[in-house]
């Protein structure tokens, strides 16, 4: 049985799918204990986590399977932009900022176009 707890908010979670073509899918969305076990995956597999209460509401909104609507775009690209940086992943080609005072700008460099 579980316990009421009212001052504690039910933890959320949702991930996002992105091959690099098209937008980005939501792959797994949801509450309680469905949300507990996304996290577990995703720290299972080593997958950044980003926690952002009123992007999670949205997502969690679109449905498991669709695709993040056009107005997200640029929001879910510098998540995904942030995601890569701290996985030292970068796209073929580009070269991180020899100047520590450039470094604030990659994730305007990787959403730009």
């Amino acid at each position: 049985m579980k316990k009421n707890r009212p001052n504690i908010p039910e933890k959320k979670a949702a991930s996002l799918q992105y091959d690099g073509s098209g937008a980005p899918i939501v792959s797994a969305a949801g509450s309680g204990e469905v949300a507990e076990q996304i996290i577990a995956i995703a720290r299972q597999h080593e997958i950044p986590l980003f926690e952002n209460e009123a992007l999670l509401e949205l997502l969690v909104n679109i449905g498991v399977g669709e695709e993040i609507p056009e107005s997200l775009y640029l929001c879910i690209a510098q998540v995904i932009a942030f995601a890569y940086k701290i996985q030292g992943k970068f796209p073929e080609g580009w070269e991180p900022p020899t100047d520590p005072s450039q470094s604030d700008m990659l994730v305007t460099r990787l959403t730009a176009d």
